[in-house]
């Protein structure tokens, strides 16, 4: 089996992917979208643990408050002096070693105590441990007498003497303490709450406490939502802005790029043409004297051909003129035109041909109004359009000049025949150089008329319809006078 022709084929795609033009765009598009997402999530995640932690933080602070703030009133509500703390009172093992205490002070200080920790609102459960981990006392019956082995939060409360928090969604069945007579529906918070002896110095109870904060659940998700909402919000504008900017610069760096390598393009065909010019003139010059000076001692048969020879030559010499037109650089300044009198001047010149030919002249009232250009290089335009419609109404017909919008800025002015038009292909293909659909035709009116037209900051447009016509519009800066 021959692979030879496969093989050419794959080596061909290679090619075509590896000279495949840069798409800034689309790349651009990707990535930025890439990276918005990216620090997007990042800030709303960053966010909202911040959002959930602070209250989560803030809802401790209070509760560890208001626990240590009744512990201090229900002792001092008893009178009990001040050498002993609510935290040393907790724990029932250790009644007998104060005798110095009344135990029905004692009890009713507990009781008070335990029956407001109890109460406390959006409660899970209470436990309150004691320095040897045992539980000796809980909201939950069952947990009374348990002794907790491991418990990292517990442990570091007890060795840092400092509150602890943290927040769960989920509760672990593997921690015995963790035995809720309610279980929690969402966000549930622990709490660990060290009491202290009247020394502040060693730790005498700790009090655990389960909550999950209805109301607060309610304002951490109402405000996830709101950072979430503004997160997109914001990444969504800033996408579609830098897109916008970039889209535009794109457009403009599209524009540039064609207009250097029309430039370019121009540069080398100007210098190429000028050379073949120089070539050229020279022997047309010496062929047109020659046929001249044989026209005039040769009046038989040869004649014709003579003749023929002459006219050949200068629709060659009129070939070389338009190229070197065309393809020169247009380096003249822009200066305040009267577009009626450029207009009517070109009409003029071509007053004989229109009326050999059977053309109806249409000219609208036109504006005193003075546009941007120069005279000379606005009558190439004009000279133009109008020698390419006298050529598509051989047979007669109408050329309509009119303007057909125009403001503080731009002036359009419209011309239009009735020849015999352009397909869709040929229109494409109009503003191409070397394109025409004129037998013997350079292809090179129109597209001086565009470079003329994007040199003083205005724009052409063609439509046409075979056997209908075409229209040429023409948009014009206008000049003002406190510009020059």
């Amino acid at each position: 089996m021959d692979l030879a022709p496969r093989s050419d084929s794959h080596d061909l795609a290679s090619t075509e992917r590896a000279h495949k033009p840069f798409d800034l765009l689309r790349w651009y598009a990707w990535v930025s979208l890439a990276i918005i997402l990216s620090v997007a999530m990042g800030l709303g995640l960053i966010s909202s643990r911040f959002v959930i932690d602070e209250s989560v933080e803030r809802d401790a602070l209070l509760t560890a408050q208001f626990i240590t703030a009744i512990a201090d009133a229900e002792v001092r509500h008893v009178a009990i002096p001040n050498v002993r703390t609510m935290g040393e009172l907790l724990d029932p093992r250790l009644d007998e070693a104060m005798p110095e205490v009344d135990p029905e002070a004692r009890r009713k200080a507990r009781g008070e105590f335990l029956d407001h920790i109890a109460h406390l609102p959006d409660m899970l459960l209470a436990n309150i441990y004691a320095p040897d981990r045992t539980v000796i006392w809980s909201s939950n019956p069952a947990l009374i007498g348990n002794l907790i082995h491991v418990d990292e939060d517990l442990d570091r409360a007890f060795e840092y003497k400092m509150r602890v928090s943290a927040s769960y969604h989920n509760f672990e069945q593997a921690r015995s303490e963790q035995k809720f007579v309610t279980p929690p529906e969402q966000l549930f918070i622990e709490n660990y709450i060290p009491l202290f002896d009247a020394d502040g110095e060693r730790v005498t109870a700790m009090v655990e406490i389960y909550k999950e904060p209805h109301d607060l659940i309610v304002r951490i998700e109402h405000g996830l939502m709101l950072i979430w909402l503004a997160i997109v919000v914001g990444a969504g504008l800033v996408y579609i802005g830098l897109y916008g900017i970039m889209r535009r610069a794109a457009r403009a760096l599209a524009v540039q790029q064609k207009r250097l390598v029309n430039s370019e393009t121009f540069v080398a065909l100007g210098e190429m043409s000028s050379a073949v010019a120089h070539s050229l003139r020279n022997p047309l010059a010496s062929i047109r004297s020659s046929a001249e000076l044989a026209q005039a001692f040769d009046e038989g048969p040869a004649q014709k051909n003579i003749n023929d020879i002459i006219g050949q030559v200068d629709r060659m010499s009129q070939w070389v003129r338009q190229l070197l037109q065309s393809l020169r650089p247009l380096n003249d300044s822009a200066v305040p035109v009267d577009l009626a009198k450029v207009l009517h001047e070109s009409l003029q010149a071509f007053a004989v041909p229109l009326a050999r030919s059977g053309v109806q002249l249409d000219v609208q009232p036109l504006p005193v109004v003075q546009v941007l250009g120069h005279p000379e290089l606005l009558g190439q335009i004009f000279a133009s359009l109008i020698g390419n419609a006298l050529e598509s109404m051989e047979q007669g017909g109408r050329l309509k000049v009119e303007v057909v919008r125009q403001d503080r800025r731009m002036l359009v002015l419209r011309m239009s025949d009735t020849g015999r038009g352009m397909n869709e292909q040929q229109q494409r293909m109009a503003f191409r150089p070397f394109f025409s659909t004129k037998q013997g035709g350079l292809g090179v009116g129109l597209v001086l008329v565009k470079r003329i037209m994007e040199r003083f900051g205005g724009a052409v447009r063609l439509s046409s319809r075979e056997g209908g016509g075409t229209r040429v519009s023409l948009s014009f800066r206008i000049a003002r006078a406190d510009i020059f």
